[in-house]
């Protein structure tokens, strides 16, 4: 093997727990970004209706904690639901391992032959598995589950409120704590550096072209604060009127 694709292959998650702490981190960026833009376009649209300094971080402490709380529980759910999905699966494939481990395996040399592997290669590999792990084996092979690494609900609900509240956190403070002259301004140019940061690392995470993702994120960061200014300020005309 050459150097070059040695140092290719060492960067590679080919190891699967590896794979899957990319994939939490992955989410654990797009859900700060959630938390940056949403609760940004709150802020920023109740800056453009008052000048009510207390109004303005109430209202960003409510979509704070409603957007963490909703995102903790549609994570919830939805793992939930994949989660029960998969154990069924798996006590659905332990039943025909115990019922007919004969039709199993020729189905697993199936599986084998069509990933390319020659027949014999296909049996030799399927008995081999089988007599170490059938019921691994299987599913892996048919499922790309493995049972001992389904994804926790109530992790998955806790890292995605972590991951909220702490891009939340970004728009709320800064526009506390800037002088009332500046405060929208210096909120925008926060969270615009802090949204091509996350995406950024989000199209590192994925191996994609950080520029085009950096920009689709801060595009549609400054489109949301841009569109809630926009109602905040004819709402609170509206209002004032």
């Amino acid at each position: 093997m050459s150097d070059a694709t040695a140092a290719v292959t060492s960067t590679e998650p080919h190891d699967g727990s590896l794979a899957r702490r990319l994939n939490w981190l992955r989410a654990g960026v797009l859900g700060a970004n959630d938390g940056i833009v949403s609760t940004a376009g709150v802020v920023v649209g109740v800056a453009g209706a008052t000048s009510d300094h207390g109004a303005i971080l109430v209202a960003g402490v409510a979509a704070l904690a409603a957007g963490a709380m909703s995102m903790a529980a549609g994570e919830y759910v939805s793992v939930s639901t994949q989660r029960d999905s998969e154990k069924a699966l798996i006590a659905l494939e332990r039943r025909e391992l115990a019922e007919d481990p004969e039709g199993e395996l020729a189905e697993l040399v199936e599986l084998y032959e069509a990933k390319g592997l020659t027949p014999e290669t296909a049996r030799r590999v399927a008995e081999e598995l089988t007599a170490v792990d059938p019921l691994a084996a299987h599913l892996d092979a048919e499922l790309g589950l493995d049972e001992d690494a389904l994804t926790s609900p109530w992790q998955a609900a806790g890292a995605s409120m972590l991951a909220f509240t702490v891009g939340a956190l970004l728009p709320l403070l800064t526009i506390g704590l800037a002088p009332e002259s500046v405060r929208t301004v210096v909120t925008v140019v926060a969270v615009t550096i802090a949204l091509a940061l996350t995406g950024w690392v989000s199209a590192r995470l994925g191996r994609s072209p950080v520029v085009p993702a950096a920009v689709r994120n801060v595009a549609g960061g400054l489109l949301a604060m841009g569109v809630t200014y926009a109602v905040g300020a004819l709402v609170g005309t509206s209002i004032g009127g």
